[in-house]
């Protein structure tokens, strides 16, 4: 089987659509060398290198061009002879050649018309229309969440037989155990607290770092939050600064992902309060960490969050409050759900979604 992807997230995301996008494709080359994977795009980055250097993962560079991504790129692919074309973050291209190929899009989510306040107008549109386009294209669209694929079903009119929910995992750095040295030397290079709690996401209004903040104010709490800073920084920073709590609050930037999968692990608890998530990967990258993690009890999250995380009201700080100061002074309480919660994030796996993926693409075929 000859698999192609439209690798423009691949190579050029850091975060969320490229971790995915690297994340598949190094899992179906692990679990499923006999394939052959293409990965299309204008130009490569040192991003996803290591995967490159499999003898059956081969990039190829698309035409040139301003719209070549959508006009040249799925020509391109059956000039390759694919059987499938995967495109990885909501789209597909709008033109192909009559040479047969398969085309399968995964949608991330659908936060865009939920919450149209985040995003502007333009942005709404174009979004919308790319995402409906390849729905009406896509032989078979793969939803990340349950709750992904109950928006598709609302807001692009799918029939739900169109659609397949595959979950997706994490990077394997927070898989591994880091040697005693590089613990310590992480401990020391961001100065971290003894103990502390751990919010790590973009920080913009959709994922309420705002409130975790309220949450420990008067208390005696550390909170380390790690994520790049948008306009909304500004105004949880106005919060910190009026209630004084910048020796509180640590805010770490340049973190490697290993470094990152360290201090996850030496966190006491993860908390992660956002409105509305996708899929919500860190929930998972705790999960494996074997930190207890406190998330809200909306959207996906209780399906990445599995039955022993525990659940607030993200528009209630004292909510949010109530359970940190719980967790905090049980240590028994956070080991508990830190064992049950590692055994539930085992079916985010590579393996089990790797063989969920080559099975879709075997009934397509």
């Amino acid at each position: 089987m000859k698999i192609a992807f439209d690798a423009k997230r691949f190579f050029h995301n850091t975060s969320g659509l490229g971790n995915y996008s690297r994340d598949l494709v190094r899992i179906l080359v692990k679990y499923f060398p006999e394939n052959e994977y293409i990965l299309l795009n204008k130009n490569k980055s040192e991003r996803g290198s290591d995967i490159l250097e499999n003898a059956n993962v081969q990039f190829v560079e698309t035409s040139k061009g301003t719209v070549s991504r959508q006009f040249k790129m799925g020509k391109d692919a059956q000039k390759q002879n694919a059987d499938i074309f995967h495109g990885l973050s909501g789209e597909l291209p709008l033109q192909w050649d009559k040479k047969p190929i398969k085309k399968v899009v995964t949608i991330h989510d659908l936060i865009f018309v939920r919450y149209p306040q985040y995003y502007s107008f333009f942005d709404r549109k174009i979004h919308l229309w790319k995402f409906k386009k390849a729905a009406q294209t896509a032989d078979k669209i793969i939803a990340i969440s349950e709750q992904t694929k109950r928006d598709i079903i609302q807001y692009l009119k799918v029939p739900e037989s169109k659609i397949e929910v595959i979950y997706q995992g994490c990077h394997h750095a927070f898989k591994e155990n880091q040697s005693e040295e590089f613990i310590q030397e992480t401990k020391e290079k961001f100065n971290l607290p003894e103990r502390f709690i751990l919010n790590v996401g973009t920080i913009e209004e959709r994922k309420n770092l705002l409130n975790v903040v309220k949450a420990i104010d008067k208390t005696e709490i550390p909170l380390v939050v790690v994520g790049k800073k948008t306009k909304y920084f500004s105004k949880t920073e106005e919060y910190i600064r009026k209630n004084k709590m910048e020796k509180q609050i640590h805010f770490l930037e340049g973190v490697s992902m290993d470094e990152l999968a360290v201090i996850y692990k030496l966190a006491d608890i993860f908390v992660y309060p956002s409105f509305f998530e996708g899929f919500g990967i860190p929930v998972i990258e705790a999960l494996f960490s074997k930190t207890v993690t406190i998330t809200s009890n909306t959207s996906c999250l209780p399906e990445a969050g599995g039955p022993d995380s525990v659940y607030i009201d993200p528009k209630n700080h004292l909510d949010i409050q109530s359970k940190i100061k719980f967790l905090w002074d049980n240590e028994s309480e956070r080991k508990r759900r830190a064992d049950k919660g590692f055994e539930f994030v085992q079916k985010f796996n590579d393996e089990p979604i790797a063989h969920e993926l080559m099975t879709f693409y075997q009934k397509i075929l």
